[in-house]
C-alpha cells in the first residue's frame, strides 16, 4: 500500500469544501470527484462542508447551486451539509487553548502600524513579528481591540505533498497569522484545521493555490499536537493556450454544461483525466474509476481544457446510456430545432425506436437533438434552396413509381427497405443516387439523417409514405 493511502491507519475519510460564493465551478467539480472517489476506492467517507464563514459574499443561492451542481454530478456526500459558519464557537475555543499554551498571543496594533510593521519585515527580508508576541496585555491601552494572532515559529516549515512532494519555505515567508478579527470572528485557516481535526478528515486533495495554505495549516497542526492529514495539491486547470482557465477556455460552472448537453458521466470522466492517468485508459465507468484511482495518480503538470476531448468522451457515454433515458433526456434539447416539437406519444415512440442508432451520432444532447429533426419535423415541409434541387421533375416522377413499390411492399423493416431500393434503382436502370438523393430530400428535408433504408423504418410506413406524397405533389 502507498505511503500516501493511510494516515496512522485511520479510516479514510475526504471532504469537498467549497465557498458559497458562485456555481459550482469546473475546477472544484474536479476537486471533489477525486475526493469522492479516493473514497469510495477505499471504502471511507466523503462529506461536503459549505465554508461560509464570509457572511458577505456567502449566499444562499450560491450554497442551493453547489449542492445541485454536486448532485447533477452524481457525486453523492455522506452525512449532513456541514456549516463553517455554524462551528465559529468550536473555533473560538481552540483558539482559548492556543492562548492557554502561548502558541498564540493578543495584538493590539491599529491597521497602520501593522502596515508600518510589514513594510518594515519585508525591507529587512523577514516575516511580520508583532510586538506584541512578548509583551503583557496588561501594556494595552483600555479598551483597545485587538486580534488573536498565531505565534508562527522562526524555523522552516516542511509539506510532504502526496502530489508536489517535499515543499519547504524559509521561516521569513510565514507571519504572526491572524486566527480571530477584532470581531471575535475566526479566519479561514484556523476553521479549516479545526474543522477538517474534528471531522476526522484523513487526506485533503484540492488545488494547488492552496499549498501555501497547507504550509500555514501545519503550523497550527503542529502547535496544537494534532496529527496532520495527507496533503495532495493538484495543479490547476489551464486553457488551450496555457494560461489561467477562464471563462472563454471553458470555466463554467456544472449547470452550464448540463444545459449544453453533456451527461453527468461524460463529464465525470472528461474530470477524472484533467490531471489524473491509469496508463492509456480513457473512457471510464464510475466503477472502474472507482477501482482505479489512487493518489499516485495525480500529475505534477497543469490539465488543460480541452472541448474537443470532452465531446468525444462525452459520445463515448453517449452510446452506452440507456436509450429510454436518453429520450427522457433530450425532450428539453428540443428547442433547438427550426420547428416546435410537441412532447407527444408519437415524438417520443419515434426517438425510442431511432435511438440505437441517433445516439452513437451525436457528442452531446443538443446534437442529439438536430440528429432527431429528420424524425420529428412536421409535415408538410417546404423544401428551398439546395435541400430542393434533387426533386426536379424527372425525380418526382421517380418518386411516384417508388412510392407505389413502397405502398404494396409486405415487410417494412430496414432490410426489407434496403433490398427494394437496391432493387428498384436496378429496374430504373439508374445508379443508387438518382434514386437516394430525391428520396433523402422528401424524407428529411436535408436534415441530418442515417441511411435511407433505417430512416423509413424509423418513420414508419404511413408517416414515410406521406412524406414522399407530400414532395410529388408539391408542384401538381
Amino acid at each position: 500500500m502507498n505511503s500516501h493511502v493511510q494516515n496512522n491507519d485511520k479510516p479514510i475519510r475526504t471532504r469537498f469544501a467549497p465557498s458559497p460564493t458562485g456555481f459550482l465551478h469546473i475546477g472544484g467539480a474536479r476537486t471533489a470527484l477525486f475526493n469522492w472517489l479516493f473514497a469510495r476506492h477505499h471504502g471511507g467517507t466523503f462529506y461536503l462542508r459549505i465554508e461560509d464563514t464570509d457572511r458577505a459574499r456567502s449566499t444562499q443561492a450560491a450554497i442551493d447551486a453547489i449542492l445541485e451542481g454536486l448532485t447533477w454530478l452524481g457525486l453523492d456526500w455522506d452525512g449532513d451539509v456541514v456549516s463553517q459558519f455554524e462551528r465559529a464557537p468550536r473555533h473560538v475555543e481552540v483558539v482559548d487553548e492556543l492562548l492557554a499554551a502561548g502558541k498564540a498571543f493578543k495584538c493590539y496594533c491599529t491597521t497602520e502600524e501593522v502596515q508600518v510593521l510589514r513594510d518594515q519585515a519585508f525591507a529587512e527580508g523577514r516575516a511580520l513579528r508583532s510586538p506584541w508576541r512578548d509583551r503583557p496585555a496588561s501594556e494595552a491601552p483600555a479598551g483597545t481591540p485587538f486580534v488573536v494572532r498565531f505565534r508562527a515559529p522562526d524555523s522552516d516549515v516542511v509539506l510532504d505533498d502526496a502530489v508536489q512532494g517535499t515543499v519547504r519555505w524559509a521561516a521569513k515567508e510565514f507571519d504572526d497569522l491572524i486566527l480571530l478579527r477584532s470581531d471575535g470572528s475566526p479566519t479561514y485557516n484556523l476553521a479549516v484545521v479545526v474543522d477538517d481535526h474534528d471531522m476526522g478528515i484523513t487526506h485533503i486533495v484540492r488545488g494547488d493555490d492552496h499549498l501555501v495554505n497547507g504550509g500555514r495549516q501545519s503550523q497550527i497542526y503542529d502547535a496544537l499536537g494534532w496529527d496532520r492529514p495527507v496533503f495532495a495539491h493538484v495543479p490547476l486547470i489551464h486553457g488551450q493556450d496555457g494560461k489561467k482557465l477562464s471563462k472563454r477556455h471553458g470555466a463554467l460552472g456544472a449547470e452550464a454544461y448540463r444545459d449544453m448537453g453533456y451527461l453527468p458521466e461524460g463529464l465525470r470522466n472528461y474530470l477524472l483525466r484533467l490531471g489524473w492517468a491509469h496508463g492509456d485508459q480513457e473512457i471510464f465507468s464510475d466503477e472502474e474509476a472507482i477501482a482505479a484511482f489512487t493518489l499516485d495518480g495525480l500529475n505534477k503538470a497543469p490539465a488543460r481544457m480541452d472541448l474537443d476531448k470532452l465531446n468525444h468522451i462525452n459520445g463515448h457515454h453517449m452510446a452506452r446510456a440507456a436509450d429510454v433515458r436518453l429520450v427522457e433526456l433530450v425532450m428539453p434539447f428540443l428547442d433547438v430545432l427550426e420547428d416546435r416539437i410537441a412532447d407527444t406519444q408519437i415524438t417520443r415512440e419515434r426517438l425510442l425506436a431511432a435511438m440505437p442508432v441517433l445516439k452513437t451520432r451525436a457528442a452531446t444532447l443538443e446534437e442529439l437533438a438536430r440528429q432527431s429533426y429528420f424524425l420529428l419535423r412536421p409535415r408538410p415541409f417546404r423544401l428551398e434552396g439546395k435541400a430542393a434541387k434533387p426533386l426536379d421533375d424527372e425525380a418526382r416522377q421517380r418518386l411516384y413509381r417508388l412510392f407505389t413499390r413502397l405502398s404494396d411492399l409486405d415487410g417494412w423493416t430496414d432490410e426489407a427497405l434496403a433490398a427494394e431500393l437496391k432493387n428498384f434503382a436496378e429496374a430504373e436502370e439508374v445508379g443508387f443516387g438518382k434514386v437516394g438523393q430525391p428520396l433523402r430530400a422528401a424524407l428529411t428535408g436535408g436534415a441530418p439523417a442515417p441511411d435511407l433504408s433505417l430512416v423509413m423504418a424509423f418513420l414508419g410506413r404511413g408517416e414515410a409514405l406521406d412524406r414522399i406524397k407530400d414532395q410529388m405533389m408539391a408542384d401538381a
